[in-house]
């Protein structure tokens, strides 16, 4: 049973709270885009409120074990302070005796932030010394990192091996409503399955076309399951483009009679699950299907709206559509995982139970 950061007393206690603030960045390390920054803030007000003494850990990109100064947590620490308005103090490290000292020093409400935890490699390794001396920060050990589920890194399995441990108000909320697509959605539910490397997307197409009515999917989705000839356990409900935009050879985008037929599917479903672009977003002149259909849904009443993936919920935010969706999920291949009834090793990792 997961237990809620709501389950603990945590008055006084020291709150070692996994975060992911992974959020992109420009070449100059100024952050893009905050959403997850944003969605963070709810526990952290909440631990805020009850007068915790917080310590926050996170990663930021893929420095494999290096020092690399575009980054490092400033930028975090900024917005972490202008959206609390108060200060946030940053270690120069993730891991020393200084910061375990500064740890039993908090006085209750204050912050306190690591750098980069992947600047050790012992991170993505799962050293079990490294899990170790992390967790000698806190009494209590918070994972509200739901995009990092699914990975069997230190900071999330490693360390719940030494604390007590339960999930944040962002990963409750995240099961909350991925639950709803999977168990007795609202029919007739529709999926759709964008972007490419479908090897990464199959076994969602599977388990998810168990349970939706339509399963749609982009171009470049449905020519690797042309050219591979996989198989799926309810073939008929998968759906591919009928026409595309040509160019050069290529299939940038899908084409007018494709958004008709994809929007007619969106018309009569009372559940919508998005994830991928159907087009190459990156270029205005090829987003126009993955514009068409994110308008589509943005229209939808009575009817349950979710998204997730970072390519589309960065479009969304680009085209100011993502607060019409009732749900955009943090996570991208735990979110994919998740629906696809993988096992989480971080949420596995706190149902084992620390000390």
């Amino acid at each position: 049973m997961l237990k809620s950061v709501r389950d603990f007393h945590v008055k006084g206690k020291r709150v070692l709270l996994r975060c992911d603030f992974n959020v992109p960045l420009d070449e100059q390390g100024n952050i893009l885009d905050d959403f997850r920054i944003r969605k963070s803030l709810p526990t952290i007000k909440y631990l805020l409120k009850n007068n915790s003494k917080i310590i926050i850990m996170s990663h930021l990109g893929e420095p494999e074990g290096q020092v690399v100064d575009s980054l490092k947590m400033d930028k975090i620490q900024d917005a972490l302070s202008g959206y609390l308005g108060k200060p946030v103090t940053k270690t120069p490290d993730a891991i020393g005796f200084d910061v375990e000292e500064y740890s039993f020093g908090l006085a209750p409400g204050e912050i306190l932030l690591l750098e980069n935890l992947r600047f050790h490699i012992e991170e993505t390794n799962n050293d079990k010394e490294f899990a170790r001396f992390l967790s000698r920060y806190g009494d209590i050990y918070i994972n509200d990192a739901f995009g990092c589920c699914h990975r069997a890194h230190a900071s999330i399995v490693g360390v719940p091996e030494f604390l007590p441990g339960g999930i944040g108000l962002l990963v409750e909320e995240e099961i909350r409503n991925l639950n709803r697509l999977v168990k007795n959605p609202k029919k007739p539910m529709l999926a759709i399955i964008g972007g490419k490397k479908v090897e990464t997307k199959s076994a969602l197409i599977d388990k998810i076309s168990e349970i939706a009515d339509w399963v749609l999917v982009s171009g470049l989705i449905k020519k690797e399951i042309d050219e591979k000839q996989m198989k799926f356990s309810h073939p008929e409900k998968i759906i591919g483009p009928v026409d595309a935009v040509q160019v050069g050879g290529q299939e940038p985008d899908i084409g007018p009679q494709t958004i008709s037929l994809f929007n007619d599917k969106i018309k009569k479903a009372r559940t919508i699950f998005w994830n991928g672009p159907l087009g190459q977003i990156e270029k205005d002149e090829f987003s126009k299907g993955t514009l068409a259909v994110a308008q589509a849904i943005a229209k939808k009443w009575f009817c349950f709206t979710a998204v997730g993936g970072g390519e589309t919920t960065e479009f969304l935010d680009k085209v100011g559509l993502t607060e019409k969706f009732d749900y955009v999920s943090t996570g991208g291949g735990a979110m994919l995982a998740y629906l696809s009834g993988e096992e989480l090793p971080g949420l596995t990792a706190l149902m084992k139970g620390g000390k």
